[in-house]
This record gives structure tokens, C-alpha cells and sequence, in this order.
């Protein structure tokens, strides 16, 4: 018996190792979902607007490289939340060395604001105690 056309065509195509990517607001719907049910209010406080502005501010984009990748690394992080991964994320050389200069300083910034924050919880503790 000859298999048929249909059977060798689909035996060559490769298999998609990745799920296709989720229409943007879709996607941003998905993200404030998973925001409510895996974040804590403070955390949520945070990544809500910040997630919006993300969004509006890459709303006019024309250029489908930019908007792939923006979409791309949106679902990464879906899935991180969904999978938890997020509690113990850090950035690899790979990361930084895609940032440009102002994202690594505003990186930086933010990573001195939060250890001034934990000092300062530190201390409150302490005074409590």
C-alpha cells in the first residue's frame, strides 16, 4: 500500500517547539489574569500599570520584528508566572547585552531602590522588636 501524498508532506515539516503567539491583547488580558492569581497586592500594585504602559506604549509599532519580540518575550514571561519561575529569575549576560544603556541604568536604579527598601524594612523590624 502507497502511503499518500498528505502522510509524506506532513512527516517533513518540522515540529513548532514553541505555542504560536497570542494576539496582543489576548496576551495582555492573559498577563493582568495571571497577575490577580499569582501576585500579591504590592507586587500586583507594580506589574499592573506597568504591564499597561508597556502595552500602550508599543501600541503604534510598525516594524513586525519589534512587534514579535515584544509579543515573544511577553509570553516568556506569561509562562514564567504560570510555572512560577518568576520568584527566582535573574538575567543572563545574554539579557544585559541586549539592553540598551538606558534600560541597564534603569535597571540599576531600580536594584538601589530596592535595597534601600529592604534596609529600611530591616530597620523597622528591628525597632518592632
Amino acid at each position: 500500500m502507497r502511503p499518500s501524498i498528505v502522510r509524506l508532506v506532513r512527516a517533513r515539516r518540522p515540529e513548532r517547539k514553541t505555542s504560536p503567539l497570542l494576539p496582543p491583547l489576548v496576551l495582555y488580558r492573559h498577563i493582568l489574569r495571571a497577575h490577580k492569581k499569582f501576585l500579591s497586592p504590592e507586587l500586583r500594585y507594580l506589574g499592573d500599570p506597568y504591564v499597561r504602559d508597556e502595552f500602550r506604549a508599543h501600541q503604534k509599532i510598525d516594524n513586525p520584528l519589534h512587534i514579535v519580540a515584544f509579543l515573544t518575550e511577553w509570553q516568556d514571561y506569561l509562562m514564567k508566572l504560570d510555572r512560577g519561575e518568576w520568584k527566582e529569575g535573574s538575567l543572563t549576560k545574554e539579557d544585559l547585552s541586549k539592553m540598551s544603556e538606558e534600560q541597564v541604568n534603569q535597571l540599576y536604579e531600580l536594584m538601589q531602590a530596592t535595597k534601600k527598601a529592604r534596609q529600611l524594612d530591616a530597620e523597622e523590624e528591628q525597632e518592632q522588636q
